[in-house]
């Protein structure tokens, strides 16, 4: 097939080119910049630079690759592990989620493509009711954080968008928490550096529930997800096993060699980094992988964190 790749340098796009390359696929690369465009070429992928916020390039970008599927897998992450400005770090992300989805599905109509893959998350969105792990019909939250309240609009937002064009197959992947090479939970990432540091505590009792994402496991989901005529709708993409904000921080310490996290009160918490990054500690939902076992074949080469953690940092 020939894949139309947007965020083809980032950190899922990074592990996801070669994958592609090597299953026999065409790749079209579309990066903002032409600075990564001969690494890309000497891989075997074809670049294209185009701001995906500009409608026209984007338009122009589709239609010369002609593609089966694009894939959306644009973000701009950096510095996000300020909780206290949630929605300002997010807020060029939040953009590609909002108008770069429509400017790819506009371009996949004109193009004649019917499948397109997007890139979501999952775990502190849930609303924060019922049991600890949720499924992928299971609300999200109606009141937000003040500090997330647009980054979670901007979920919202790409995941209808996708999922409700009338006339494309719209396959919405929702990730966990990012961690292996090139993520803020990288051997030299900035997540990483802060645990290191005791920067970041379990805060209260650290009951929140979060679900982790190996950027391989990542791409391994858009493998899976490619077929055109497949499965559509939302997956989760994660590992097998939900952890407690208690059970994982230390045990992501440990991994790296770096001294046990504190502990802090609730109320010190939101003082230090707000009520956003302590509903995440204390009250987040973890995400189920069984409809992606089940409809797409998927498996984690990581099952679980430990294992990953250990390997990837």
């Amino acid at each position: 097939m020939r894949i139309f790749l947007a965020g083809a340098t980032g950190a899922v796009g990074r592990r996801l080119v070669p994958r592609l390359l090597e299953d026999g696929h065409e790749v079209v690369a579309m990066m903002r910049t032409a600075a990564k465009a001969d690494g890309l070429r000497a891989a075997g992928a074809l670049p294209v630079v185009a701001d995906a916020l500009d409608r026209e390039a984007v338009m122009g970008a589709v239609a010369g690759a002609e593609p089966d599927v694009i894939v959306h897998q644009m973000t701009a992450l950096a510095g996000a592990t300020d909780f206290k400005r949630f929605d300002r770090v997010f807020a060029t992300t939040n953009r590609l989620r909002t108008e770069g989805t429509r400017h790819l599905l506009d371009a996949a109509r004109a193009a004649g493509t019917k499948r397109l893959i997007a890139q979501s998350f999952t775990g502190w969105p849930f609303a924060r009711e019922g049991g600890p792990v949720k499924g992928e019909d299971a609300p999200l939250d109606p009141a937000p954080p003040r500090a997330q309240r647009e980054t979670l609009a901007a979920i919202r937002a790409l995941e209808e968008l996708v999922t409700g064009a009338p006339d494309l197959e719209g396959v919405v992947l929702r990730y966990g928490g990012f961690y292996g090479p090139g993520t803020s939970l990288g051997r030299d990432g900035e997540m990483t550096q802060l645990v290191r540091r005791r920067r970041i505590p379990v805060v209260g009792g650290g009951d929140g529930r979060w679900s982790f994402t190996h950027v391989d496991d990542a791409a391994g989901g858009v493998v899976a997800a490619l077929a055109p005529g497949g499965p559509a709708g939302i997956f989760a993409i994660v590992d097998d096993e939900p952890a407690r904000t208690a059970d994982w921080l230390p045990a992501l310490a440990a991994a790296i060699g770096a001294p046990p996290p504190r502990h802090v009160p609730a109320w010190l918490g939101r003082l230090a980094a707000g009520e956003a990054a302590v509903r995440m500690m204390t009250t987040s939902r973890g995400a189920s992988n069984e409809r992606a076992h089940d409809l797409l074949g998927w498996r984690p080469a990581w099952p679980s964190w430990r294992e990953g953690f250990r390997h990837a940092l």
